[in-house]
């Protein structure tokens, strides 16, 4: 078994309360998201396209509440992973 560290991104982070952070775990890609409003959800994915589908659902243009810079910070972040 390697050793190596697991990847961890930052999708965003706005305080301590509100933050989704991903990690990838070889093969698998565990997305931990913090809200005020729900607490803790967790969501597993093999592979990207799983997660990037998700990514698409859970931030849809049309219903985000930010900026269009913000939108687009957040799905080049999903991207990059």
């Amino acid at each position: 078994m390697s050793n190596q560290p697991f990847k961890k991104h930052v999708i965003y982070k706005k305080d301590k309360w509100n933050m989704l952070n991903v990690e990838v775990q070889g093969s698998k890609i565990v997305l931990t998201e913090i809200t005020d409003q729900w607490g803790e959800e967790c969501h597993t994915f093999i592979g990207r396209p799983a997660m990037l589908h998700w990514a698409n659902e859970r931030f849809a243009k049309d219903k985000f509440e930010g900026t269009d810079e913000e939108w687009q910070a957040i799905m080049d972040a999903f991207k990059q992973v």
